[in-house]
């Protein structure tokens, strides 16, 4: 199994580009979404660090939001909190996606965390700016302070753009993407075939 790691900017298309491979995508921020609406152990974990904030289960991402905006800590005790659960579902994913010749990982703290290895096929969604900062304006929760506070949590782009094997360049065009996504997917096979 060939496991793709999918970096990026937030607001750069990461899951947009993933979702063209056409295998077995494990989208991180749904797997939150759903640990908030599911995971009871989550909310009693967030409710014992940052009661002030988490008042009701299935917990609420403006809480969360509201937490990590007042005291830029409460962004580190979530994450430490959340990500050993992500973790635990991304590789509960792997097992029983273990017969897929590839799986995508879109992942957004992937290397902060430690989520990859040497095997990982990475690979960067280059965006120009505006192109980015238009896509996030367009979501119904943007702000643009909470995605400062996410962004300083990550390492630059530009170190994760020299760790990728391959750049594909987000225009936001389907068919550009399909194109790119389609190139290296063969180039990823064949290179695998080689060794």
């Amino acid at each position: 199994m060939i496991k793709i790691g999918i970096l990026g900017d937030i607001g750069s298309g990461k899951s947009f580009v993933a979702k063209q491979f056409g295998y077995p995508v494990f989208n991180a921020d749904r797997e939150v979404a759903k640990i908030y609406k599911t995971e009871k152990s989550c909310y009693l974990k967030l409710k014992k660090k940052i009661s002030k904030y988490i008042k009701s289960y299935p917990i609420k991402k403006n809480e969360l939001g509201k937490a990590i905006l007042e005291n830029k800590n409460n962004l580190i005790k979530i994450v430490k909190i959340v990500h050993p659960l992500v973790r635990k579902r991304m590789n509960n994913f792997l097992k029983k996606n273990y017969k897929s010749k590839m799986v995508i990982l879109d992942i957004p703290l992937l290397i902060e965390n430690k989520m990859y290895n040497k095997n990982f096929v990475l690979i960067f969604i280059e965006a120009k700016k505006y192109h980015i900062k238009k896509k996030l304006k367009e979501r119904s929760n943007y702000n643009r302070v909470l995605i400062n506070k996410f962004r300083k949590l990550q390492i630059p782009t530009k170190t994760k753009k020299k760790l990728s094997h391959y750049v594909i360049k987000n225009n936001f065009k389907l068919l550009s993407i399909k194109k790119n996504v389609t190139f290296i997917k063969k180039q990823i096979l064949y290179d695998r075939n080689r060794t």
